[in-house]
């Protein structure tokens, strides 16, 4: 008998159907020579402090570090994972083979790893590795299982980077909450963690201290197109109005006239993070919320493996491109000028060189059906846009410069036609976004000037203020933490430093999570901003190491090396041991303070002004949890909010209620609360009533007494 060990029950079920083990057993499925058994994601995790002596129990800062001779693994304590544990032992004590169907990455291989490591399994592993939960994708890698021995680099790597995170953190949060924390509250420390928490503390400290100042520019209008002075901001109005007195008593002269024909290239192709950072700016998605609608997208097997860091395809890809084009039928109309010619081949879509365990992500040949989620829509419609788009011709541009003169005082201007919109005619029925003053001049239409021509013009002074710096959205901050705090635009060259990035794709969205959990970070409209809290223990920690992008970039790059056999596992973990040891001595030897953890209080006025945008982000619907299944968040439909998988769960609301339209706030205080306060307007209750408190009864229905 194959045993196959999935991650999760809906993986291992997609699994049992193309194998033909489809007779259900207490835990697993069997049938056709298979069992095919499920984790429910981690089913062991690492020992705790406590496990290696009852003296770590109680948190004393004279006995850090904490460091085991050998690191072991636990069962995580629920009665769930321990029944469903007590299967998989029973299972691989039975068979002849085991198949690792683990989530094809490096943590779905720890997972795996460990629950077989736990269950004491000597028998002969395989790996099935796929990019896409389809039948023919399971097909192919049942066709094509590899030993387990090509993925144990990627095991020692995923191991080392939980061996790290539980040594720094473990050891780094105790000493930090015993030294500075006042007995109050713990001081949360991590390797990923602290850096971003430092990236978020500089932006706040660079904004808090930055003085806005005015300034003043000459500009003129010549046959109705603006021309600004080529010369340095000026500080005063005096010097300002001096120039204009000077340019009124001038003419307008061209100097040159220059069009040069360019080409846009094409977006590229998502991965995890690019497809964050797009749905944080088009959707205000946060991270974590959109990775939880691409993973529901994956495991419904209409998009490929979503963990990914890779803008680039597989060579082997291109044969089935045409064939995934062709059944995207909701797309035809962008889809059809595509498929009058063979598919372009690019080195920028397909490069085996670029692509590591898994290639970018595209839609697989599966089309969605309407039963989505709105946000799991939005979410196809990106990646579907964006691979059509990379198949369409660049978009070709002309850029006109033109240079001038009034008097002695240098004048330019420039601007961009769009001559064939290439893959841009993908997205030309999307809203545009809002435009700056300066992308608005570099847009406008600028006829045909000859060097030499003189004219009449209108001068103006432009008044302008100085900005701070921008704070960080979630966008911006997961572009920060991929190219570890340098500001990094070109595209090529991100892709370069991915490496060096700090965090992985797919722990990033956690990590902010976790920043808020703390109340480190907040959440002003789309804007991160560090709480006081966040500042202080920034300002606490002086160790660079435990708080630089950069440095720690440098780990996450050992990390990859040992992933692909550069590096020692070992190697990194003695380093680790070694910082430690020495953070551990500079803190406790060193002169301690106490961290304000409660946030500071500002204001009357400001907090008035400030607490309704928090207060609209705690209350999104897609961040509230069903009350019903408690599973699956919520969505707002047209008419009712309903749970995301009403299908199954079937709990909903409508706006409307006994003839009286509730508000998005009476509408939340019932899910959460589950009543309102009480209400009027009733028009349509059987009993005649028309004011009280509408109630969510325990089948959830609604009531009003």
């Amino acid at each position: 008998m194959k045993l196959c060990i999935a991650e999760k029950p809906s993986v291992a079920k997609d699994i049992a159907k193309v194998l033909g083990a489809t007779m259900p057993k207490q835990g697993y499925m069997e049938g056709n020579g298979y069992c095919v058994t499920w984790t429910f994601g981690h089913l062991c995790t690492l020992k705790e402090p406590h496990d290696y002596g009852p003296q770590y129990k109680s948190w004393n800062l004279f006995l850090l570090p904490i460091i085991p001779n050998n690191f072991g693994i636990k069962l995580i304590s629920n009665k769930g994972v321990e029944n469903q544990f007590k299967v998989i032992e029973k299972l691989v004590a039975e068979c002849d083979e085991v198949i690792n169907c683990g989530d094809a990455g490096q943590e779905g291989e720890l997972i795996q790893r460990w629950v077989l490591q736990k269950s004491k399994c000597n028998k002969p592993i395989k790996r099935l590795w796929i990019s896409s939960l389809t039948e023919e994708a399971i097909k192919e890698g049942f066709a094509s299982l590899k030993p387990a021995e090509d993925y144990k680099n990627l095991y020692l790597a995923g191991n080392a980077r939980a061996i790290g995170d539980w040594l720094l953190g473990i050891n780094a949060t105790r000493l930090f909450t015993k030294k500075f924390g006042g007995n109050k509250a713990v001081l949360s420390i991590g390797r990923v963690q602290t850096p971003t928490l430092a990236m978020l503390v500089q932006r706040q400290k660079e904004i808090d201290a930055f003085t806005t100042e005015e300034y003043w520019e000459l500009k003129t209008k010549y046959r109705e197109v603006i021309f600004n002075a080529a010369i340095d901001r000026l500080k005063n109005l005096d010097r300002a109005e001096k120039g204009l007195e000077y340019l009124k008593q001038n003419s307008f002269e061209i100097v040159s006239f220059e069009i040069k024909e360019g080409k846009e290239k094409n977006p590229r192709l998502f991965d995890l993070t690019g497809l964050q950072v797009e749905a944080n700016k088009k959707y205000g998605y946060s991270a974590e919320n959109t990775l939880n609608y691409i993973q529901s997208l994956y495991e419904k097997k209409h998009v490929t493996y979503p963990r990914v860091d890779t803008t680039y395809l597989s060579e082997s890809l291109y044969p089935k491109i045409e064939g995934i084009l062709r059944n995207m039928k909701f797309y035809q109309e962008l889809i059809a000028p595509l498929l009058q010619a063979p598919i372009p081949k690019s080195k920028a879509v397909f490069d085996n060189t670029k692509v590591t365990d898994h290639h970018a992500i595209i839609p697989t040949e599966i089309p969605p059906s309407q039963n989505l989620s709105r946000e799991e829509k939005l979410i196809y419609d990106l990646i579907a846009k964006r691979f059509i788009s990379v198949f369409y011709p660049e978009c070709k541009i002309s850029n006109t410069l033109v240079e001038a003169k009034v008097g002695t005082i240098p004048f330019k201007t420039s601007g961009k036609q769009i001559l064939e919109p290439g893959w841009r005619a993908v997205y030309a029925k999307e809203p545009k976004e809002e435009t700056s003053e300066k992308d608005k001049e570099e847009e406008q239409t600028i006829p045909e000037f000859v060097a030499g021509e003189t004219g009449p013009h209108d001068p103006i002074i432009h008044q302008g203020k100085t900005s701070p710096p921008k704070p960080y959205t979630e966008a911006t901050l997961l572009r920060a933490m991929e190219t570890a705090g340098k500001q990094v635009d070109d595209e090529e060259l991100r892709e370069m430093m991915k490496n060096n990035g700090i965090g992985r794709p797919s722990t990033r969205a956690n990590i902010i999570e976790t920043l808020f959990k703390r109340k480190y970070i907040e959440k002003k409209r789309k804007n991160l901003i560090a709480t006081p809290t966040g500042i202080q223990l920034i300002d606490t920690i002086e160790d660079e190491l435990l708080k630089s992008p950069e440095l720690t970039g440098e780990w996450e790059l050992k990390l990859r090396k040992i992933e692909k056999g550069e590096y020692e596992a070992n190697q990194f973990k003695d380093e680790l041991i070694q910082m430690v040891t020495e953070l551990t001595k500079k803190v406790v030897d060193g002169k301690g303070k106490v961290i304000t953890l409660e946030e500071e209080k500002t204001e009357p006025k400001e907090k008035k002004k400030r607490e309704p945008a928090v207060k609209k982000e705690q209350q999104s619907w897609e961040e509230t949890l069903c009350p019903k299944c408690q599973n699956h968040h919520l969505m707002k439909g047209k008419t009712a909010v309903g749970c995301s998988d009403f299908k199954n769960c079937g709990f909903k609301i409508s706006f409307e209620i006994f003839g009286k339209k509730l508000s998005e706030k009476q509408l939340m205080d019932l899910v959460i609360k589950g009543k309102t306060s009480k209400l009027k307007g009733f028009t349509a209750h059987p009993e005649n009533l028309t004011e009280g408190v509408i109630a969510l009864s325990p089948e959830f229905i609604t009531t009003l007494s």
